[in-house]
């Protein structure tokens, strides 16, 4: 199939925040990334925009509004009839994957899974529950059969897709690694940081949308910051996050050096000031943007291993991976105070972010696997049967229940 204007139809749960979460860098950074592909871009969204959604001035994207369980998508879609259809999360492949495939049935359809929300829920649960992290869940149902309807699934992290593919066994086929698509960091870059001695204080940075943020500050104000301030009396953890809710902004103690700052203009020049991430993460899925900016501007973190999983291969992590609190605690007062501990840190980072997030890395590869997928749909769409079915079933029991839900809704 060829056309003279390479279209694509992106289809957002937001409207993208990047100074609010890391999803919302992610989707730029996947938006430039087709652009300088060739492609023409349509954002379609069904939320509503905030003060902080991005401005697509100077990008070549159309934005568009659209309606949940409402026809008129399927007119949309149909008149512009993409090339490439992007899903941003499966929530969004539930809502409107049928209407694409039944619209436009030779559109590729790629999901981008953020994480896997199934397997943050299954911690979150293990977590709160005290019990065995069970991942075969109605929430894996759902996400699973999202993915394997589509052609595509894009992964931000390896040891998710190992889960994927051994837990699941789903074909390696129908997913691609991409992580987060960063630029080098060059000796030059990093001659500008502001040095050691010129920081000062702890620091942790989260959307509090997100539950695995707002528990991660719980660790720290109850677990972490009691001992780790006696070890460090003169230094303040400030707390950053969008969204900050009253339970939040309750565990402010000015004594205790405890501060809740709320929302910043720039993650990367906010954590830039301080000496240390503090990062105690107990659940969570996906790759966690807030250490990609600390070592952006050379900030060594302290985390856990969810914290830090899949971030760093096999190379020495920008600080110190700790699961137990109080070894968490005296690896965070060493850091701080030991200013060639601490170089060393930084150091590690710029490692793990040239080696493993440089976009160099994967752009080239990630363009060869969307022009195979192209030129070779039907085939591939042959080896994904599993994928055949659930669509042939999908477009069957969802549009029902999504035409219902529309014409209810005609007659409130």
């Amino acid at each position: 199939m060829s056309r003279s204007v390479k279209k694509l139809l992106i289809i957002g749960l937001v409207w993208p925040e990047p100074t609010s979460s890391a999803a919302g860098t992610r989707m730029i950074q996947l938006i430039d990334l087709f652009l300088t592909n060739g492609y023409q871009i349509t954002f379609a969204c069904a939320a509503l925009k905030t003060d902080f959604s991005f401005d697509f001035t100077g990008r070549n994207v159309l934005e568009y509004k659209i309606k949940l369980n409402d026809s008129s998508f399927n007119t949309f879609v149909k008149d512009l009839n993409p090339e490439m259809v992007l899903f941003d999360r499966f929530m969004v492949e539930e809502q409107y994957g049928w209407r694409v495939q039944q619209e436009c049935p030779d559109a590729i359809r790629i999901l981008d899974t953020e994480d896997l929300h199934f397997l943050r829920n299954a911690r979150e649960q293990s977590i709160k529950k005290q019990t065995e992290t069970n991942l075969f869940s109605d929430l894996a149902k759902r996400e699973i059969a999202s993915i394997l309807r589509c052609d595509l699934s894009l992964m931000i992290s390896e040891a998710e897709m190992k889960i994927l593919m051994e837990q699941f066994k789903i074909d390696s086929s129908i997913l691609y690694y991409l992580p987060f698509l960063e630029n080098e960091i060059t000796p030059e870059i990093a001659a500008y940081w502001i040095p050691f001695e010129q920081r000062a204080d702890f620091v942790f940075i989260g959307n509090f949308l997100h539950e695995p943020n707002w528990h991660t500050v719980q660790t720290l104000k109850t677990r972490i910051w009691p001992a780790l301030r006696k070890k460090c009396p003169d230094a303040n953890l400030n707390i950053y996050g969008a969204y900050v809710s009253q339970k939040v902004i309750q565990l402010e103690n000015k004594k205790e050096k405890f501060f809740i700052k709320g929302r910043t203009d720039s993650a990367r020049a906010t954590l830039a000031k301080h000496k240390i991430l503090l990062a105690p993460i107990q659940f969570g899925a996906g790759v966690k943007g807030k250490f990609i900016d600390s070592m952006q501007v050379g900030t060594p973190s302290v985390t856990t291993t969810i914290g830090a999983e899949a971030m760093k291969g096999n190379l020495p992590w920008n600080g110190f991976v700790e699961d137990d609190y109080e070894i968490f605690t005296n690896k965070a007062a060493d850091l701080y105070h030991n200013k060639t501990l601490w170089h060393a840190a930084q150091a590690n980072g710029i490692q793990i972010l040239n080696q493993r997030y440089h976009s160099h890395h994967f752009t080239t590869d990630f363009n060869y696997r969307i022009t195979e997928l192209r030129t070779q749909l039907m085939i591939h769409r042959q080896r994904n049967f599993f994928g055949q079915i659930l669509n042939h079933q999908a477009i069957q029991y969802t549009k029902y229940m999504s035409l219902w839900i529309e014409e209810k809704n005609k007659h409130k």
